[in-house]
C-alpha cells in the first residue's frame, strides 16, 4: 500500500523536500499531491487531511494523518524498520536524532534570510552576522557528528539527519555561502544524491517562478553535477514506444546526442530534460 504526501512547490518548499526524501531516499512508495504556495490550494487540499495545516503532510495507508517532518520520520521509522531511516547503531542513532531535532527547531536566520530556491545560484551574497552564526553552528554540528560516527554522511550511512539538512545544503549552494572545505564536500554530496537530483529536476519544471523568492543578483551555474544537454522537441517519433516511467504510449519527446526519446506527458519529458542522469529508467534507454 502507498502513502499520500502533500507537498508545496518543489523549488522552494524546504519542508516538503525533507518530507519527500524520507520516502524516496529510503525506498518507501509515496503518492505526492502538489500544491502551489501563496494560493488557497494548500488550505483547500488539507481539508481532507484534518488537523493538518502545513506541507508536508502525510496520510498513512491506514488513514492516519501525520504532520511535521520530525513526526513523519519517526512514524515511517516505526512502520519500516528495514529502511534504516535512523541508524541501527545506538550511538549513531542518538547523533542523528540530535541533529534532526536541532535542524527542525533552529537556524532561523539562515531560513529567513536565505529561503530555499533550487532554480538559481548566485555569484555572491553578503550574509549577516546572524547567518554567519548559523553557519558556524552547522560547522560545529557536522564536524562533531562525523567524528562521532565516522561518516561518510552525518551518522554513517544516509539517514533522516541528512534528509533534514538537505535544504541547508541547497541554501549554501544557492547563496554561495562561506563554509569550510569539509562542509562544502558534504554539500556536494547532497547535490549529487540521486533523490535530491530528482527533486530538483522536477522543481525546475513544475510551475512558474515564485516572485517571493526572486532576487536581482548576478547568477552563476548551479554548483552540482551539470546535466547532459537534452532538449524538448516537437513530434512523437522516438526510439522507444512507451514512457520509461509509466509504460504508457509516447506523446512528448526529447533529443539527446542526436537521438529521440519519448514520454507519456510533458512533465515526464521536462523533468528528464532538466537532468537526464537523475533518472535511471531513462538512462537505461541510452546506448552504452
Amino acid at each position: 500500500m502507498t502513502y499520500d504526501l502533500v507537498i508545496g512547490d518543489r523549488a522552494y518548499s524546504s519542508w516538503s523536500l525533507r518530507g519527500w526524501l524520507l520516502f524516496d531516499a529510503f525506498g518507501i512508495p509515496v503518492r505526492t499531491h502538489l500544491v502551489r504556495l501563496y494560493t488557497d490550494e494548500l488550505a483547500t487540499l488539507l481539508k481532507n487531511y484534518f488537523p493538518a495545516r502545513t506541507a508536508p503532510t502525510m496520510r498513512t495507508p491506514d488513514g492516519s494523518v501525520v504532520t511535521e517532518t520530525i513526526a513523519i520520520a519517526e512514524e515511517l521509522a516505526s512502520r519500516h524498520p528495514e529502511a534504516r531511516i535512523w541508524p541501527a547503531d545506538p550511538k549513531a542513532r542518538a547523533v542523528a536524532r540530535v541533529l534532526a531535532a536541532e535542524m527542525h527547531a533552529g537556524f532561523q536566520a539562515l531560513r529567513s534570510e536565505c529561503p530555499m530556491n533550487l532554480r538559481v545560484s548566485y555569484e555572491a551574497f553578503a550574509p549577516t552576522e546572524a547567518v554567519l552564526a548559523d553557519l558556524a553552528r552547522l560547522e560545529t554540528l557536522w564536524t562533531w557528528a562525523r567524528q562521532e560516527t565516522g561518516g561518510p554522511w552525518l551518522a554513517g550511512a544516509y539517514s533522516a539527519a541528512d534528509a533534514f539538512f538537505a535544504p541547508v545544503a541547497s541554501r549554501i549552494a544557492t547563496y554561495n555561502l562561506p563554509v569550510s572545505a569539509e562542509a562544502r564536500a558534504y554539500v556536494e554530496a547532497h547535490l549529487a544524491h540521486q533523490s535530491f537530483r530528482q527533486w530538483r529536476a522536477m522543481g525546475m519544471v513544475d510551475g512558474a517562478d515564485q516572485d517571493f523568492y526572486r532576487r536581482e543578483w548576478p547568477q552563476r551555474p548551479w554548483p552540482g553535477p551539470q546535466p547532459l544537454p537534452a532538449r524538448a522537441v516537437a513530434g512523437t517519433e522516438a526510439e522507444n514506444t512507451a514512457c520509461p516511467y509509466s509504460g504508457k504510449p509516447v506523446t512528448h519527446v526529447l533529443e539527446l546526442g542526436g537521438r529521440r526519446y519519448g514520454f507519456c506527458n510533458a512533465f515526464c519529458r521536462d523533468k528528464t530534460v532538466a537532468d537526464p542522469q537523475a533518472w535511471p529508467k531513462f538512462m537505461a534507454l541510452l546506448p552504452t
